[in-house]
């Protein structure tokens, strides 16, 4: 019996651990907040001039005997510094501000999803200013205008209308430039209307007498900045790659420090992370792709380079990619990129998070409310589980009713340890018992609310979504901190009901104190995660008055 109060101790506690470990293991600080407040007070048409437009921000073309001829290192820097030096491209899903020089992208307002709920400011994914870059970068390298001593180009707009209108499909912003030797490079930004997928060609107009070497290459570029870790906000801040080798792999900012990124792979993509957005480069998947990382300054940039590509003499080429721009919608982003998805980290349980989320969507798509679906699937998980909780009672009620035997041996054998394990299992032969039968449970059943935990936590889809009366954004703590106090008072009754007393006083004082601890870190949580715990903690209650019914029934419980 005290082996079995042990492990239950320890269970508990793991699972206090895995709470802790989900908030902050492996995550990197986020942006700061005055950066967030900075975008509500900037006029969204408006991007702020940024370093971005450093020639030092461009990559060395592949093959060594081009990039000797082209080596891309600024001699000064260069920024915009008029409002007529970039131009905005808006879709009924994304507003993108792209400066002139080197056609970046310099902001991105998703215009679906307000900074804060019902602000009416759009979300400012990419962003630049006071100290603060996340921006998109694409050019030509090798022979292309991106690799000149002189500068990165600037482009002139070809386009009339780059905002999207009533019964169009998509919407479109052409920038041109024109090379000292006449040939013409032609930079298309393409927004299809609910998409948040930006397609960026370049067609490519040799008008020379001999070939043209050109290299695309596309990279997300953010400042590393140090504003220390928030327990209460799952904040994992930094890069991610994908190849034909590797379905998803998180790069962190401390990881470009350490080493760059160099990967070959067809196909493949890049991205920056954090909660709830995403931003990724995706090349063609027909060809060799080097995925690469790189510091610059005080700002981290991962990115891929294309293969070079030979344009004959007067003859003309295209080049295309893909920018993801947006909110980690999972069913959308596999079917722009394989393993895309994937940004949505569930960590080593995805497996069993994936389809708890689908089931959580079903269930939304019923109640058209994300609290009531949060509530079925606590009820559904937690009655598929009812066969191993009522396993697990029964064996706590088992080994509570041998206790005074088990007493007994003790009594009789002192401190003979060895005599008194050998008496008490063979005790549990003969009542066919089994001393761990409480605790198998509690193990099998972690994984699945810990996967459940993780695809409430992860899902853009709470992100202001109301639930009742004053919860009203299920991604945020609720303000009156009802249901933090309320799951606290429901774990309380479920320890007073535990058939298995603790007898030990250190372990009774934890386990006193594990209501009071669980409510506090429990304040600064989502109210979605909350209700859920609420929810799942008022269902064990249900079911344990249930069981011990019935064990009262069978003489396995003592009546009160």
């Amino acid at each position: 019996m005290e082996s079995q109060r042990n492990l239950l101790l320890l269970a508990l506690l793991f699972v206090s651990f895995l709470l802790y470990q989900a908030w902050v293991v492996d995550q990197n600080p986020q942006p700061l907040a005055s950066v967030q407040t900075t975008e509500q007070s900037t006029n969204a048409h408006t991007p702020v001039p940024s370093s971005s437009n450093f020639s030092a921000d461009v990559p060395t073309s592949t093959p060594t005997e081009i990039t000797a001829m082209t080596d891309a290192v600024a001699t000064a820097p260069t920024e915009l510094s008029s409002m007529d030096q970039f131009v905005v491209l808006e879709s009924d899903t994304l507003r993108l501000s792209i400066s002139l020089l080197g056609g970046d992208i310099l902001s991105s307002d998703l215009l679906k999803h307000d900074t804060e709920k019902n602000s009416g400011i759009p979300f400012r994914l990419l962003k630049s200013g006071d100290g603060y870059t996340y921006i998109a970068q694409s050019g030509l390298i090798a022979q292309g205008p991106d690799a000149n001593k002189k500068g990165r180009p600037f482009y002139t707009v070809i386009t009339d209308k780059t905002v999207i209108t009533e019964g169009q499909d998509s919407v479109s912003a052409a920038l041109r430039f024109v090379d000292e030797a006449g040939n013409v490079f032609t930079k298309t930004f393409t927004l299809e209307r609910g998409k948040y997928v930006v397609n960026v060609n370049y067609k490519i107009e040799n008008n020379s007498d001999s070939s043209l070497s050109v290299q695309l290459y596309g990279q997300l570029k953010e400042t590393i900045a140090d504003t220390g870790t928030n327990l209460m906000m799952p904040v994992y801040r930094g890069g991610a790659f994908s190849t034909d080798d590797i379905r998803y792999q998180k790069y962190s900012f401390d990881d470009m420090q350490d080493s760059s990124l160099s990967e070959s792979t067809k196909g493949g993509w890049v991205a920056m992370l954090q909660h709830y957005f995403v931003s990724a480069w995706i090349p063609a998947s027909d060809q060799d792709n080097v995925l690469y990382s790189n510091i610059i300054r005080n700002d981290a940039a991962i990115g891929f380079k294309a293969p070079i590509q030979i344009i004959n003499a007067h003859n003309t080429g295209n080049i295309d990619a893909m920018l993801w721009i947006g909110p980690k919608l999972q069913d959308e982003m596999a079917l722009v990129a394989s393993h895309l998805d994937l940004t949505v980290d569930y960590g080593w349980l995805w497996f069993i998070a994936q389809p708890l989320f689908q089931l959580l969507l079903f269930f939304q798509s019923i109640v058209g409310n994300w609290g009531l679906a949060i509530i079925l699937i606590t009820f559904t998980v937690k009655g598929g589980l009812y066969p191993l909780t009522k396993a697990q009672y029964t064996s706590m009620a088992k080994m509570r009713l041998l206790q005074p035997k088990i007493q007994a041996l003790r009594e009789r054998y002192g401190s003979d340890r060895q005599k008194v394990s050998k008496a008490m299992m063979e005790m549990y032969k003969k009542e066919k018992v089994n001393p761990l039968g409480g605790c198998f449970p509690i193990v099998l059943q972690m994984p699945i609310f810990i996967a459940l935990y993780w695809s409430l936590m992860e899902s853009v889809e709470l992100r202001h979504a109301p639930f009742m009366l004053w919860i009203q954004d299920l991604s945020v703590q609720d303000p009156y901190y009802v249901l933090p106090l309320l799951m606290g008072v429901s774990m309380f009754f479920i320890q007073k009901m535990s058939p298995s007393q603790v007898q030990d006083p250190m372990q009774q004082k934890v386990m006193k104190f594990m209501p009071i601890v669980f409510t506090f870190f429990f304040l600064w949580f989502p109210a979605g995660l909350v209700l859920y715990w609420l929810m799942s903690n008022i269902v064990t209650l249900i079911q344990q008055t249930y069981i011990y019914k019935q064990f009262e029934k069978q003489g396995l419980a003592e009546k009160k």
